[in-house]
């Protein structure tokens, strides 16, 4: 098995960037998810609300950020705000420090998505912690929804994939198969290994990276988002998904201990770093340390 995709999201919710090798950090890949959008009171919003932010690109490019819209052209943006307010943010459950980026910046981005919002950076000095669940004392994670990184092997979206073909192989929706990985957002995706078999690990080397396997990503309606248009697009694949991926059918005598209720619907592995500044790199072999049970 090896990492055949890298993938950052330095804004929370915006269009990905895939690269061929990535630092690992405490919080995740660095420049992951290190930026969020918010309304003015510091409410984090995302795709699930606004489905055109997928809509939007975003490069890394010597210290600042170049983000591009097909209505509103290109934006640079200095990695910290020049004159930016500190504001307490929310994301989920979590009350987090930011830096708001005040005036063109998110002047831009409040156009660009037709509500009025403001861009927000995370600080170094800015900790937020993983679920008390999972929380070993130290361990963080940046604007993303709740863990470092998210895990996923091509051959589990094949098998979705086949699912979805045979149930819509003579309609409309068969068309747009196979759906891309990109639905799934995933920072690692592993090449080689069979279906599902991510649900039975437990601790992983990736190259020079060890990351604990620390529960299953429960799935909503953002993984029916187009990511290249920025709209819905109907109800699957989290539809097929819950037919036989909720939490009751893959874990049903552990789903609890990793913090799932019954009916979540799972898909991919949420990661947790043990050895923050080692590298991962497209090609890297992916060895299976420890096992949640017998494969």
């Amino acid at each position: 098995m090896q990492i055949s995709e890298i993938n950052i999201y330095p804004i929370k919710s915006l269009k990905g960037i895939a690269l061929n090798e990535a630092v690992v950090e405490k919080r995740g890949l660095r420049f992951d998810r290190r930026w969020m959008l918010t309304d003015r009171d510091g409410m984090f919003f995302t795709q699930r609300e606004v489905p055109k932010m997928a809509a939007i690109a975003v490069r890394v490019d010597s210290g600042q950020l170049i983000v591009e819209s097909e209505s509103a052209g290109t934006l640079t943006i200095p990695f910290e705000p020049d004159r930016g307010s500190h504001q307490n943010v929310t994301v989920w459950q979590s009350d987090v420090a930011g830096v708001v980026y005040n005036g063109e910046v998110s002047e831009w981005f409040s156009d660009v998505l037709g509500r009025s919002c403001q861009l927000v950076l995370m600080p170094e000095k800015s900790h937020r912690h993983v679920s008390e669940k999972f929380d070993r004392g130290d361990d963080i994670v940046s604007f993303a929804d709740g863990y470092p990184l998210l895990l996923i092997g091509e051959g589990s979206l094949a098998n979705v994939n086949e699912r979805l073909h045979d149930i819509y192989r003579d309609e409309e929706y068969g068309e747009k198969l196979p759906l891309p990985m990109n639905r799934f957002r995933p920072n690692l995706v592993v090449e080689g290994s069979d279906p599902f078999e991510e649900d039975n690990w437990s601790r992983i080397r990736v190259g020079e990276a060890i990351f604990w396997v620390v529960k299953p990503c429960a799935r909503c309606v953002m993984t029916t988002v187009d990511q290249d248009r920025g709209d819905f697009d109907g109800k699957e694949p989290l539809k097929t998904i819950a037919s036989f991926r909720m939490a009751k059918d893959v874990f049903p005598d552990t789903f609890g201990s990793f913090g799932q209720t019954a009916n979540a619907v799972l898909f991919g592995e949420n990661l947790i770093p043990e050895n923050p500044g080692a590298m991962v790199r497209v090609g890297d072999e992916v060895q299976v340390l420890e096992t949640r049970r017998a494969i």
